[in-house]
């Protein structure tokens, strides 16, 4: 290689690595990162415990679980609880919870979680908590936030931040988007009569936008979402976008200056390769770095749900990159 022709690589390379990470979308995404053992999982909210080792929970079973401790090979841990709370059933005859959400504050991790049935937005989110954050040690306490047929949103899909000292919960799927409420931070519950912020939504129907996760990135709260089809193994379209505001409140914009509440939103990851419909997606911290985990289906197994893990990278302009 001539030193003309070795320069003209370097600049071109450094170039890349420069434009803002729009410009970088039609770049091949990275696959997960690879990992063994139980790899079936649904809606992950993946967790650090304190004690060492990782916990991941999901939609399926009573909350499932999966244990792991070098975060690479996972284990079936079986389930959150023992037995499905009864208040569960008045939402689901099958007392079966979606989309939970693992956090941790004031020395106890708090398990958020929905219940509710296809198609209805009669559901409610609960709260469970645990000193240690491993399956068969939470204690249920109820309903946080309901809604109803009349409201125009739908309470599944919660996410936990703290911003600003207050204590706030995103949620919702369909009918009209994202949505959030201040919680009180002593019962994890929705502080009654708390006004219900939009975060996120589209102009054309059935708004498939679902599945929030919000994290504080210098001075932006970044907005997560999983955009279109769930739920339908190789013929799922999830793709996960993000927006950002220096308000945890909203409003959310994407680089090019678009509203989430108008359609907006840059994407961040989208099905490739064997590794379909990747959603249901959150954000957790490992060794100082953010590390979003989703779901993808399998279309090499038969379009199975499984664990996808990517480190998130930064770009100068504030950007998150998935590696």
């Amino acid at each position: 290689m001539t030193l003309r022709s070795t320069l003209t690589t370097l600049a071109a390379a450094t170039l890349l690595a420069l434009l803002p990470h729009t410009a970088q979308a039609a770049e091949p995404y990275p696959d997960p990162r690879p990992i063994t053992g139980q790899e079936i999982i649904h809606d992950p909210t993946v967790s650090r415990l304190k004690s060492g080792g990782y916990v991941a929970y999901s939609t399926g079973g009573i909350i499932g679980a999966r244990l792991s401790e070098d975060g690479r090979h996972w284990t079936d841990a079986g389930n959150a609880f023992a037995e499905p709370p009864a208040w569960w059933y008045e939402y689901n005859d099958k007392a079966d919870p979606w989309a939970p959400d693992l956090s941790r504050r004031d020395g106890r991790y708090w398990l958020y979680y929905s219940v509710s049935s296809w198609g209805s937005n009669h559901s409610a989110i609960g709260v469970a908590t645990s000193r240690t954050g491993l399956p068969g040690t939470w204690t249920d306490h109820g309903k946080v936030f309901t809604s109803e047929t009349t409201d125009t949103w739908n309470a599944i899909d919660p996410a936990i931040i703290r911003a600003d000292g207050k204590l706030w919960m995103s949620f919702g799927s369909y009918w009209t988007g994202i949505r959030m409420v201040e919680l009180n931070p002593k019962t994890g519950k929705a502080i009654p009569g708390a006004q219900v912020h939009h975060l996120a939504t589209r102009p054309d129907a059935p708004y498939a936008v679902e599945g929030p996760y919000i994290l504080k990135h210098g001075r932006h709260y970044y907005l997560f979402a999983s955009y279109d089809a769930c739920c339908q193994g190789v013929n799922s379209t999830y793709k996960i976008k993000v927006g950002r505001s220096t308000s945890v409140t909203g409003p959310y914009i994407d680089s090019t200056g678009k509203p989430m509440l108008e359609g907006g939103g840059d994407l961040v990851l989208e099905g490739h390769g064997r590794y379909i419909g990747t959603g249901g997606e959150s954000v957790f911290r490992d060794r100082g770095k953010d590390v979003l985990a989703y779901h993808y289906y399998d279309a090499e197994d038969s379009g199975t749900p499984k664990l996808g893990l990517n480190t998130l990278r930064w770009t100068k302009d504030g950007w998150p990159v998935v590696l």
